[in-house]
């Protein structure tokens, strides 16, 4: 049990690091811009407490925020992406897709439940987010467009993860 703590620590300083340092300093032309840190909700174990999933990706979000000038937008997308996570779960679920000490991967429960998994809560997320940035309806389908292009290449982000990390276990 404490080396899944330990992972989920390591995992949570990784994506970060690598949020902060290398993707927040890429846009493509305004529209796409990459939020990969959410992996880390993403992948936390279904167990989790719900008071640890709500606390985990406020903390995460809040780091987020810290470094990206961005006051409490990341918290508030994050925090409202862990409340709707064992929601998305049972609704997609039947309950014989995971046992205890598994987090949701490619690997574990296949592709096509992973993709409505990981869609629905990085569009979800990417949502709130971009609309609680722009803050108005002004812009509601340029708003929109960024937020589906800013999903589909966080999903393809995620999916290249997985391949690459997950699949070799």
């Amino acid at each position: 049990m404490t080396i899944i703590y330990l992972k989920n620590i390591g995992r949570f300083f990784f994506l970060v690091f690598f949020q902060i340092l290398i993707l927040n300093n890429i846009q493509f032309s305004g529209y796409i811009t990459p939020y990969f840190y959410i992996y880390f909700i993403l992948l936390l174990p279904f167990e989790t407490p719900r008071w640890l999933l709500l606390s985990g990706a406020f903390l995460l979000g809040i780091t987020i925020d810290i470094f990206s000038n961005t006051p409490g937008l990341n918290a508030a997308a994050c925090v409202m992406m862990a409340f709707i996570r064992p929601f998305i779960i049972s609704s997609i679920s039947s309950g014989t897709e995971f046992m205890m000490g598994t987090h949701p991967s490619l690997k574990n429960q296949g592709i096509k439940w992973f993709a409505y998994y990981s869609v629905i809560l990085i569009l979800s997320h990417h949502f709130v987010l971009f609309y609680l940035e722009i803050f108005r309806f002004t812009e509601f389908f340029q708003t929109l467009l960024r937020v589906l292009l800013s999903t589909a290449f966080t999903l393809l982000l995620v999916f290249l993860s997985e391949y690459l990390f997950y699949t070799r276990e």
